[in-house]
Parts: structure tokens; sequence; C-alpha cells
């Protein structure tokens, strides 16, 4: 080192009195050292400036880009001293330089910075330094031609710094110079503070917090940082910070929902930091037109080049509104005012390629969302961007390493080298952003680059055209298709040739779009505050680059949804703040990706809001001290330590831990290491060798630093070479049981001298020295099934590695673990299947964790709850199924080790499953089945005893009268009139508080023809045919009615109101026909008509109200040509007339036949034949269906007829053709189905189903009304439209007489009889009636 001598010191009275010679030899040594340095640079540039001179003097001036002669030199000075950069830059046109301090460009105007430029030589001067002034200097020279830059460090010193970062700490005499400096601890007490915010989009919104400080130093005030979501703010346009006195203010001039977000304030000082947070939220503002989607957010700019960016921005969420049908990129120059939209037509996703800008040009963006309302305001606009060369942009926003140099001897008239490692940095849809390696080049003459693409396997390479030459080694190929694989190579080219193709890439696949996230899974609220509920949920299973999160909430019983959040949140938890105390509400969480929003999850169970049993978040405390600080590896320089975690974390999550070191026997503790760590394993790095340590650790959350640790035990820093393991660590137990418990371990840290082979583990009970060996035999794995344990006893473990030189050292003594089982049992009354357990010691802030298989449960989507009051936790699986079965373990931080464990084999699942499901779905006990009696004219008794019923008891039964009777148990039926018609199964179906029962009973064929043969010889006088209403051709209305088993004293009368009626015309007793005309039919004629047969044998009764308060669309379907005991002179033409208040139609049947024998099977027979076994539609179509689009619509009903009947489908008319959207079947000839898989809009319409076979059939519409998602539900208003009956083909087949004919080989299948109708008895067409 020289040394300069010093002739005077007048200006001693500049530096401190206690600043030593030494200190002035080493600070006018620098100076001097500078001042000489100085002077050779300026006697350089001078020479410099001569040969340049000469050479412009000589030549004609040359084109070339900005090369710096003279680069900037870094600086360490002093606080309130002068420092002054220079450099010296040649290049034509003159460079013009712009400085830049740590990359934002330096404000000249403040009059801190002076700035100079003589000719190529330029200056930045700071008269007067501060510590502020610290930072990374960067001169950046550009012309037309190109661009270069050099950067300098300037350290600015205090005089007294630590003598670790002294600059001159080289010094021998440093520690005996230099005294030891303790930072003062400055306890800050935050007065007030501010608390959540709830804005809308236009206002404004300002923080504030007032503290005070102790002790209140002028030269050591803290500093204040503001954080939102963990991002650090500064001034800007959007934020304004000021300081000052005590007080510290955030001020958002102007919302928007970029502003939301967690707000933290951080005072920060060299002792320690005190933390404030609240939630700001802002809303939508007022949409420009009702109903108009929110605003986009969060706009981005990716990959700015020449003549393009990408934007790219987050969908608004819409609760309320219609969804988003696509957005609209908007872009301003800087400079003006004119905003111009970019895309024609609404783009669906979130990421857009502007192209077509000016080079050099700079651009503001904005998005607007559309949906079927209007479009939306537009978003906040981005920050400017200059459309450049990636390497100019990258050095304009502050990355300014990306400039190299190349001091080898130009080599004009070549092309330039071959490019090299191209690959893909960023794959979307239809684009990729290709990156490579440029060639070495020195030539003054400008260089591009030509990028060709190929499809993989065709061999055809397809030069990109690009609108502006690619002069930077990374660009945009757009226009590909989506899903298909590529490869690329690209070619460097000057004035002089193009040089050869790089490599090509290896195959580049463009994305596919997937489509919009899964829902995530079940939603779990939690009590907070008075104010407050926190949110957890599962993630959704295809995520599909999740974005983030909208959290929706509503009180319980409305369906008035809001947000939460009006931005994307990125994690499955949240805070709802300002809610209502006392009020009960439900929440949902939707998924959002660059394509949209999922569907919504399934909503919360309602939760009260009211203050947490626990502290709530502004009431955090600091966590206790960590503990059982050990030694894992030491070789001499350094030691591994690792430690236990707090037993108490404060109600919050530890974030940093702490170390201190000491030597043995002194009491000055010193901070190991700055950063804080995040592991509990750390390594301490320079230590001497032989001398002795103690270690003591601090754990710290959000409330603030707790205290520290009981220092370790003495740790020599002496390399460790015994051949054996060392120890391991971080000792956990899982599958605790009443005698036995599983023990997992670290492996350690130092090996030996050969690779580990096994582990022994050693166990004792709790206050005791007395170890045993759990294993004799060595595992190769690193945990133990320790068994033969005391029930409620507690153990403390530990664990020896072994490697061939023999057994390692024991580890440190695990936390104590008591030996206590969970419990499994199935809800006697819910028939959940629950395992529980309840904790021999709780902590404050102390939580139970439950594990399936060593993996904590995070799933709540099938139905697994978690419930913990107190120290009782519950793991309820209220939908288990038979994949449940695995080994389920519990445990309870912020304690000694507590936990437990439980494991379901598949047998024992298989008993508790059938235990559940016989507690859900208890059965009735019956003493007897549904039996039926038949009564007088014709009605039927169906009834079943139960063993007990209460008065409560539900039953579905579809007769006339129905009825039970607590104390027997029955419950009995009554059916009026039992006819074919009514053949088929009857099915009672018992609900009684959680229990139920059903019983079934078949009446059709042979029964039901004994039946109707029982009926017809029924005894006394009845009514075949009973009363109906008939209206004819001259809109003359008549009611007819038929009577038979007469005898020459039957009596026959009408009653209307009860009161006779004496017709005109008697009834005709001898055709059994009798006939009441009803002149000048209006509202006095109506009423309750009756009509009697008696005679002494019995009385048969018929009414019908035509009072008008029926609110049937039609009567009953009547065949007027009823044919008894049909002889051949029956053959004819046979008509029937179809009636209803409105209308008359009229269907004939020629039943003449051709001259053949009529075949004894009777008319009367035949026309319920072409009635009843025609195709039918038995039910289960709605008339309107109403669903969301993107859904899947299945029309499903029961079809009938003999034969099976064929089954079509129109859409407006025009038949339904079956592909992968529309699915049409038919199941066993019975079951039809159209499906119709994602619908759309376009599927909105009128469906028909046609069902028919050859003895005719009908037709059932079915409106299907689609809207979209956000859309009000459209009112279902069903079509009063009754089923459209098709008639038989013709010709009719008359079934001929069976003979006594060979017998023909078996059909492969039995055909069902035909139902018969009884002789003498009319018979009833079924009729249409209005579908609700």
């Amino acid at each position: 080192t020289e040394k300069y001598s010093i002739p005077c010191l007048q200006d001693k009275h500049c530096f401190p009195e206690s600043t030593s010679e030494a200190d002035l030899l080493f600070v006018f040594s620098s100076e001097a050292m500078e001042e000489r340095y100085e002077h050779k640079t300026k006697a350089r540039i001078q020479e410099v400036s001569t040969k340049m001179m000469d050479k412009y003097v000589r030549e004609e001036p040359m084109i070339r880009g900005p090369n710096f002669l003279v680069r900037l030199r870094s600086h360490t000075v002093f606080e309130n001293t002068a420092i002054k950069l220079f450099c010296t830059i040649e290049g034509f046109p003159m460079p013009i330089v712009k400085w830049y301090k740590d990359g934002v460009i330096l404000d000249v105007s403040s009059g801190k910075y002076l700035v100079e430029a003589k000719g190529g030589i330029h200056s930045l001067e700071i008269p007067r330094c501060s510590t502020d002034d610290t930072a990374q200097y960067t001169a950046v020279a550009a012309n037309s031609h190109g661009q270069a830059s050099s950067q300098a460090s300037v350290i600015v010193k205090r005089f007294r710094q630590e003598d670790e970062s002294c600059p001159y700490a080289w010094l021998p005499f440093t520690a005996a110079m230099l005294p030891k400096i303790q930072y003062t601890k400055i306890n800050i007490t935050f007065v007030e503070t501010f608390g959540p915010v709830f804005a809308s989009e236009g206002g404004s919104a300002t923080l504030s917090a007032t503290m005070t400080l102790n002790p209140n130093l002028a030269n050591l005030q803290p500093e204040a940082q503001w954080y939102r979501d963990d991002t650090r703010l500064f001034d800007s346009k959007w934020v304004k910070i000021d300081t000052g006195r005590g007080v510290t203010t955030l001020t958002l001039p102007n919302l928007y929902k970029d502003d939301e977000g967690l707000y933290t304030l951080r005072m920060v000082t060299k002792g320690g930091t005190a933390e404030h947070s609240a939630f700001v939220s802002v809303a939508d503002g007022p949409p420009p037109v009702p109903a108009a989607p929110g605003a986009p957010m969060d706009i981005k700019i990716h990959d700015a080049n020449r003549d393009y960016v990408i934007v790219s921005w987050k969908p608004p969420n819409t609760t309320t509104e219609g969804p988003i049908l696509g957005y609209f990129v908007d872009k301003c120059e800087v400079g003006t005012e004119n905003w111009t939209q970019c895309n024609d037509h609404p783009i669906k996703i979130c990421k857009y390629p502007v192209s077509g800008l000016f080079e050099g040009h700079s651009y503001y963006f904005r998005v607007r969302a559309v949906n079927s309302h209007g479009i939306s305001k537009p978003s906040r606009m981005s920050e400017p961007i200059a459309a450049l060369d990636p390497t100019e942009f990258e050095r304009l926003h502050g990355k300014l390493d990306v400039v190299s140099y190349h001091d080898e001897v130009e080599a004009d008239g070549k092309p330039p080298g071959v490019p090299s490692g191209m690959y893909a940095s960023e794959t979307d849809r239809t684009y990729v952003v290709l990156s490579w390696k440029a060639p070495a080049y020195s030539s003054t003459a400008p260089m591009w680059y030509y990028i060709e693409k190929c499809l993989l396997d065709s061999g055809a390479w397809q030069r990109v055209n690009t609108q502006v030459p690619i002069r930077s080694p990374r660009y945009a190929v757009f226009d590909l298709a989506e899903g298909k694989q590529y490869k690329f190579r690209v070619s460097s080219a000057n004035i002089y040739g193009t040089s050869e193709p790089s490599e090509p890439t290896g195959p580049i696949e463009t994305q596919e779009l997937k489509g919009v996230p899964s829902a995530p899974g079940q939603v779990i609220a939690t009590r907070e505050t008075d104010n407050s509920v926190l949110i957890q949920w599962a993630p959704p299973k295809e995520p599909n680059n999740l974005i983030g999160y909208y959290i929706d909430q509503c009180v319980k019983g409305s369906k008035d949804w809001t947000s939460a959040n009006h931005k994307p949140h990125r994690n499955t938890k949240f805070v709802v703040s300002g809610l209502t105390k006392g009020e009960t509400y439900v929440f949902r969480v939707q998924a959002i990706n660059e394509l949209g929003l999922s569907d919504e999850s399934q909503e919360s169970a309602p939760l009260t809001v009211k203050a947490a049993l626990s502290h709530p978040v502004y009431f955090l405390a600091s966590p206790s001290a960590p503990y059982d600080v050990a030694l894992l590896n030491c070789d001499g320089h350094s030691m591994v330590l690792n430690w236990k975690k707090p037993l108490r974390s404060g109600g919050a999550p530890i974030k940093e831990y702490y170390v201190d070191k000491r030597r043995s026997g002194t009491t000055m503790w010193r901070e190991v290491h700055i950063p804080p760590l995040t592991e509990r394993l750390y390594k301490v790095e320079d230590l001497k060798e032989g001398a002795t340590y103690q270690f003591q650790v601090y754990a710290a959350n959000l409330a603030g630093l707790g205290p520290a640790s009981k220092h370790s035990a003495d740790f020599t820093c002496e390399a460790w070479t015994m051949p054996e393991p060392g120890p391991g660590y971080d000792l956990s137990f899982c599958e605790v049981r009443d005698s036995s418990v599983v023990v997992e371990w670290q492996k350690p840290v130092y090996t030996g001298s050969g690779p580990i082979t096994g582990y022994h583990v050693e166990y004792a009970k709790k206050g005791s020295s007395d170890w045993t060996t759990a294993n004799e035999t060595a595992v190769s794995h690193r945990f133990l099934k320790v068994t033969g344990l005391e029930v409620g006893t507690s153990y403390v473990f530990r664990t020896r590695a072994v490697n061939a030189a023999g057994v390692g050292m024991a580890s440190m003594a695990s936390d104590s673990v008591t030996a206590k089982e969970v419990s499994c049992v199935v809800d006697e009354k819910s028939g959940d299947i629950v395992l529980s357990f309840e904790a021999c010691q709780m902590n404050e802030g102390s939580q139970f964790i439950w594990k399936k298989d060593y993996k904590e449960i995070t799933d709540f989507s099938k139905g697994v709850v978690i419930k913990t009051e107190g120290s009782h936790s519950k793991l309820i699986f209220k939908n288990a199924d038979k994949e449940d079965f695995g080994t389920y373990s519990v445990s309870v931080t912020n304690t000694e080790g507590v936990s437990s464990s439980y494991t379901i084999s598949a047998e024992e699942l298989a008993k508790m499953l059938a235990l559940s499901y016989d507690i859900r779905h208890p059965i009735i006990p019956l003493k007897s089945e549904l039996a039926y009696k038949i009564l007088e004219r014709g009605r039927m008794r169906f009834w079943l005893q139960a063993e007990e019923i209460s008065s409560h008891v539900t039953y579905k039964f579809f007769p006339n009268k129905m009825g039970h009777n607590v104390s027997t148990g029955i419950i009995e039926f009554i059916m009026d009139h039992f006819t074919e018609e009514n053949e088929g199964t009857f099915t009672c179906q018992i609900t009684d508080g959680g229990g139920k029962a059903q019983s079934s009973l078949v009446l059709i064929g042979d029964e039901t023809l004994s039946l109707s043969l029982w009926l017809l010889f029924t005894p006394g006088p009845h009514f075949s045919e009973f009363l109906s209403l008939q209206v004819g051709d001259d809109c003359s209305v008549t009611l007819i009615c038929k009577v038979a088993n007469l005898k020459k004293e039957s009596e026959f009368h009408w009653y209307k109101e009860d009161t006779e009626i004496i017709p005109d015309v008697k009834p005709d007793l001898g055709s059994g026909v009798c006939k009441l005309p009803i002149k000048l039919f209006s509202l006095k004629t109506t009423g309750v008509y009756k009509a009697t047969i008696s005679d002494d044998r019995g009385k048969d009764m018929s009414q019908i109200d035509i009072s008008g308060k029926s609110k049937s669309s039609a009567a009953e379907l009547v065949i007027n040509c009823t044919v008894i005991e049909p002889m051949e002179k029956d053959k004819g033409l046979y008509s029937i007339v179809i009636t209803d208040p409105e209308n008359s139609h009229k269907r004939t049947l020629d039943l003449s036949g051709d001259g053949q024998y009529l075949p004894s099977l009777a008319v009367s027979v035949l026309l319920p034949l072409f009635i009843d076994n025609r195709g039918k539609v038995v039910g289960g179509l709605p008339d309107v269906v109403t669903i969301m689009e993107k859904k899947t619509l299945s029309l499903t009903c029961t079809v009938c007829g003999d034969p099976k009947p064929q089954v079509s489908w129109l859409k407006n008319g025009a038949e339904v053709e079956p592909d992968d959207q529309y699915v049409v079947s038919l199941d066993q000839g019975k079951f039809a189905s159209l499906t119709i898989k994602g619908v759309t809009m376009e599927d909105s319409g009128r469906y028909t189903m046609i069902v028919q076979n050859k003895y005719g059939g009908e037709s059932v519409d079915i409106v299907v009304s689609v809207y979209r998602h956000g859309e009000k539900i459209p009112e279902a208003k069903p079509a009063l439209t009754p089923k459209t009956i098709i008639p038989p083909k013709l010709p009719i087949e008359i079934p001929q007489p069976k003979t006594q004919a060979a017998p023909a080989p078996a059909p492969s299948a039995p055909s069902p009889a035909p139902p018969r109708a009884a002789p003498g008895r009319g018979v009833k067409s079924p009729t249409p009636t209005r579908r609700k």
C-alpha cells in the first residue's frame, strides 16, 4: 500500500474528534489514489481524443453504435462527502446518455444530482452523499445504431460501522481502534390503527396509523413500509405515502379493483418489526348500462417487441351479472388521449397479442368486458410500454445486464455466425415465444434474423413473415394451429449474406383449450371475530391454469348473493370481513382461469357470525420459545443445528427463526445470520476450530418475536471423524394405540464412514432413564411400530442409526406420547361413521390435524367433516364408501406429542356401512303384505297391516279413497271401479319417521279376467256404463248412461241436486240406454246430476258434476258403438266419437271383413285391443324444461304397448339425428330417453316424442328453454296441449280363433295376452289430461 505524507491538517475539524490518525491516513490515502487515477484517466482521454480527431480528420465520419472508451468505476465513500462518476463514449451520431439508479431513471431536476456532458465525456456528481445514495448507477448510451451501458456501485458509509462490515476491517489494529456498537431497542406501540375498508371503484381510501416510540430518537426513526398482499408499495400515481412524527398514512386517490387486497404496515427498526394489517375491499362501480359486467383488472404486458406486445388480464366476478361473452382490448399512444380498439370481435380468453405497433412508440393498454347487456367500464390502464427491441425494453425496465461487449477486430464484409440454443420460452394456443443465443458479432453492419417453422414430421420449412426485421434474439410466432406440434429454426443475416440455419428445436406443441376449472371442493366456514368469518375450501380437481378464486356470500334464506372479493384470490383460505354480528350466512366459491369462471361450489353450512372462542386476529401473541437445540454434524469450521418448534404458536403460524451464538463462558450473544430462517435445520458457518459455543433460537409470527430458547449444551467445534453415524432428528408419531405407537424420524446429517444400513428405536417411560430397545434387528426404513406399551402411560423415544462400523449416536429424546387410541363408532341417530379423539393436553393455539395413510386430509368434497369442540375432535364420514378404509391418525399441535390413530380394515368398513344403512333406512315390519278383496259393484279394497305405526305415518298410493288405523296398524285403499285398464302392479310405500316399508301386488292377466267375469254376474241391477256428458253437433247437451241385469220391476230415476227430475221421454230400459236431454244449457242448468236403478235385489247409483268447477280439459273418450254378443250380422262400419266441451271429433272403423268367418272373439274385445295395446307414454316427461348452458339434459320416460313400440324424437318438427351431442336410447322396449350433452342456446325449442306401433300411438311435446349462467331463470309455463293420439296403421289385423292344429315351435319370448273386456260392459278409453 502506498503512503502519502500530509503537510497540514487544517480540515481535521471536519471529522469527529474520536477519529484517529490511522483513520485519516486511510481517508487521505484513498483520496490521493482517486486523484492519481483521475489524472491518469484524463491523460488517457486526451490521448484517445487526439487519436479520434486524427481519425475523423483523415476519414469521413463512419456510422457506428456507442462504445465506452472509459467505463464507470465503483466507489466507497463516507457520508456528507462529494462523489463524481464519469465515463467517455464514442459513436456516430453522438450517443445520448441517460443515468439510472437501481434501474430507475434519475430525476436530475431535483437538484440533488449534477449531470454534465462535454463532447464524449459524461459525468454524474452527487455533491453531498447520504446513505440513501448507496445504489448501483448505470449510464446508458444510445444512438440510432445501438446502445451500450456501463455500471458502477456506490457505497456510502457512516464513520462508525460494525467491525464485520467495516471497509477498513483489514487493518491489524481494527478491534482495538473501533468500539463495539450495541443497537438501541426501540419499542413501537400502535395508538390508532386502520380497520377494514369497503369502497367502490372511482372513490378514494386512506389508511393511517399513529404510534409512539420509546425511546424517540430524532436520528433513529423507524422506516414505514407498506405492502399489499406481500408486495411492497412505493409512491406512484396510484399510491401516496406520507410518514413523519409518529404518523404514517397511505392514500389511494383513485380506486380500482386492482387496489383490493390485504394492506400491511411494517415499522422496521434495527431491533425488530411492528406490524398491522387490514383488508381493503373495492367493489365494482356503477356500470355504464344496467347489468353490464364489472371491469377486468390486473393488466399485464408480456414479451414486448418492436411491433407487438402480449396483454393479459384477470376476469371480473359475475355474481349477479350475466356471463362474460368476451373482451375488447384498447390502446392509446403515450402523449395522446386517443383510445383505439385493437380487436374487432370480442375475444373469450384473458390474453391477447396486440400487433401492428410502431417501433419506438410507447403505449397504454386497457380492457373492457362484454356480456349480453352491454360493455363494462374500462380497466385501469397499464403502465406505459415501449414497442422496442427486447434488449432495449429490458434496459428501460431495469434489466441492464443484457448488453455484451465484443472487443474482437471488426469483420466487415462477412455474414454473421449461426445462432444457437433456440427454445420456446412461452407457449399458448395460437402462438409461441422463441428465444435463442445470438452469434458473436462485432460488425458495424446491422444484423437481423429469419425464423422458419415446420409442422412435425412434414419436413416442409416455411419462413415466418414479419412486418419488421427481427433484430433481437426473442420473437413471438403467431397464427399457429391449436394443439399441433412444430419445429423451429433461425438464421442470422446482414447486408453481406445469411448464415446457415440453426439446429431445429425439439417438438414444440401449442396448447389446447381445456376449458374453465372444475368447481372447488367443500367450503368450510369457521368463526373468527364478531364481523368476519374464515372461509376454507378444497382446490378444484381440474385447475386448468388456475388464476384464483371468487368468494360469494349470502344471508341464509335469501338468494341475494354478493361478492366477498372483487379481485381473484390465490389461496384456498379467505377472511370475509364486514359481516353483521348475529346474522347467519352461507358461502360459495368459484375458480377462475383465463377462459372464465367455473361452476359454483356447493354452499357451505350456514354459520352465525360471532367471535370465536380463541383470540381474534388482532389479539395474537408472540410464540413461545423453541427448545431442545441439538448438534447434528460438525466439520471443524461449521456446525449443523436442529431444534423443536415452540409448543405455543401464539394463534398465528410461525414464519421465522433467528439463531444466536456465543463463546462458552461469555455473556454477549451475536446473531449468526441476517435473513431469518424458515426451516428448523441450519448450518452455522465461520466458527473457530477448537472453540466451544452455545446457541439459542427465537421464533417469530405476525405478532412479533418470541422469547429465546434455553441455550444449548456446550458444543465444541471439532470435526466429527467417528466411523459410526450421527444422530437422527425430528421424531414424530402416528397410529397411537392403547398398546402401540408408530415412530417416524429423519435420517442423520452425518453418515459416518459408510452408508446407513438400518435403525434401532429405544423407548423409556417419561421421567425414567431406563431405555429399552424396541427392535433387536435394525430396520432399513425410517419408521417403526413399537408394541407392548401400557395403556395410558407416557413414553419418550430416541433412535440410533447403524452402518458397517456399528451403532451410532442416540438422537435427542422425543416429546412424550401417551398410549391412547382413537375410537370409531357408527352414530345411532344419523348413521354417520365417526372417528373421535379427546386430547389429554391442549394449549393456546393447539389444533387437531387428521391424516389418512400419513397424508393430511384436505379434500372435503366427499362429505368428510371435521368437528372440534374444546379438547374433543371428530372426523365424520357423511357419505362413507368402500374405498374409505385405511389408517387414520390425529395429532394435536402445540403439545408434547399428543396424537393417536385407528386402522379401519375393509371388512370392518363393510360392517359399519351395513349398520349405517340400516340406521339411515329403517324398515317398518309388516304383519301382512298388500292384499285385495272384491266388494260389491266392482269396488276393490286393497289393504296391508304394519306391526306398529304412528299418527304421523304417510303413504303413497293412487286409488280413490285411503285411510289408516293407528291402533291396528292397518292401511287400506278403496277403488270404486276396477276394470281392465287398472291391471298392473300395485305398490304401497309407507314412511313413518325415519322408517320405510313397501309392499306390492300384481293383478295382471287371468286374475283380472276372473275379476271381470265376477263383475259380469254381479246380482241385482247396476250401471254397465256410468253417467257421461254428450254434446251433439247442434251443441245440444245430453246425459247418457247404460244399465244392465234388469227385470220388469226395475225402476230408473233422474235427480239434480237430490231433486227428482221427470223427463219428457221415459228411460228405455229395454235397450238399457237412458238419456236425459238438457234444454238451453246454461249456468242455471249446471249442478250435480244423479241416476239410480233399483229393484228388490238391490240398488245402484251414478252421478256426474257439471257444475263448471272441473278443471279437466276434456270429457272421457267414449266408444258409442258397443256390440253385445256379437254375431255375423254385427259386421259393419263402427264410429268413435271424441267429445269435449268445445269440439267433437269422429273416427270410424270398418269391421265388415271380406266375407270371412268373424272370430268368436267379440268386437267388444277387439276395440280395446286397438286402444289399450297402442304405443303410450306412461309418464315421466315434463311440459317445460329450463336448464343452464353447458349442462347435460336428459329427457326420460316410460313407454308401453304390445307389440313393443318404436320411439322417435323431433326438434321443431325436424327429426333428431343421433350424434355425439344427441344420444337417443330405448332400453328393454319401455325406457326411452333423449340426452343432450353440453346444451347451448341453440338447443332451445319444442321437442316431440312419438311412440307408435301397429295399433297406433301418441306424441308428447316438451318445451326446452336454455339460459346462460348468471341470467334469471325463465319461468316454467306449462303448455296445455294434451297428448296427440295417432291412429292405427291400416289394414288392421284381426286376431284369429284358436284351433287344435299341431303345436308350433315355441316363440323365443311369450307375448302378453291382450286384455279382455267383460261382455255386456262399456269400454272406456283413456282420457288425455292436462299435464302439470
